[in-house]
């Protein structure tokens, strides 16, 4: 899986037009039940609402909106557009409507639920999920510290390193880059380190 984008934190914003109250909470998630269970809260929390317009977009995939008694397509769907228009997943949308009184037009109800959730996906910032290689290396006591400023100048996170007859060091690695490390590692320990990559993660970073 390449790189891909997800909400920073809880986000919430709130909009209004022609008196009637939107109100837009993000939240990141990573399954359709953590979804769900957001919506969940939500609805409890607002029951008195006259809508509670919900829409999520995860990254393998999967996608689903309701306009939760809105006219068809003018909430439900818009509220998800702004998200895969923006490039962001992982991310649950729940816009809760309070009437104001006045009606809004099919045009009005999907410009005022794109802007609540806009702003309130702006409230939460964005983060990358980048893909990083768990690796290892084994060397000698004197040749540590050149291991380790080695893979801080390759910007490697997550540096550890446990004692015994020889020195393992454990890192992240930005994908991608454990060829150059391995050929670097062999430079600096003359060949006399071990190296394996132990698997890979994904890491959110704020963008």
């Amino acid at each position: 899986m390449s790189d891909y984008v997800i909400p920073a934190g809880y986000g919430e914003a709130e909009y209004t037009d022609k008196r009637s109250r939107f109100i837009a909470r993000v939240q990141h998630v990573e399954s359709v039940s953590e979804a769900m269970a957001f919506v969940e809260d939500i609805r409890s929390r607002h029951a008195d609402a006259a809508h509670n317009v919900w829409a999520y977009v995860l990254a393998d995939g999967q996608l689903r909106w309701s306009d939760d008694g809105e006219p068809g397509g003018t909430s439900g769907q818009p509220t998800l557009n702004v998200f895969r228009s923006a490039g962001v997943c992982d991310v649950c949308c729940v816009v809760t409507r309070y009437f104001g009184g006045v009606l809004l037009g099919s045009g009005g109800l999907v410009r005022a639920y794109s802007r609540a959730a806009s702003l309130a996906l702006e409230a939460a910032g964005r983060a990358r999920m980048a893909e990083w290689a768990s690796v290892r290396a084994g060397c000698g006591y004197g040749q540590y510290e050149r291991v380790r400023r080695l893979l801080e100048d390759m910007g490697a996170e997550d540096i550890s390193a446990a004692f015994s007859e020889r020195v393992s060091v454990t890192a992240l690695l930005p994908a991608g880059t454990e060829g150059d490390f391995s050929r670097r590692l062999g430079d600096v320990t003359a060949g006399s380190a071990g190296f394996e990559t132990l698997g890979s993660v994904y890491r959110p970073q704020r963008i």
